[in-house]
């Protein structure tokens, strides 16, 4: 599961980049990289909630 989110993670972050140089400014461009940012979040999201707990 880690290394799927971690592939969707880095995905979306090069997405959303790419969409900056590769979409004219616009609604377009707007709703594209809120929904890569969504997909950033969430991917960050069930990282943190997978990660191994610390030993104290």
């Amino acid at each position: 599961m880690k290394p799927l989110l971690w592939i969707v993670l880095l995905a979306a972050i090069v997405a959303n980049v790419s969409l900056n140089f590769l979409v004219e400014q616009g609604g377009l461009n707007i709703a594209l990289s809120v929904v890569s940012g969504v997909v950033v979040l969430a991917s960050a999201a069930g990282l943190w909630m997978l990660r191994s707990p610390r030993e104290s």
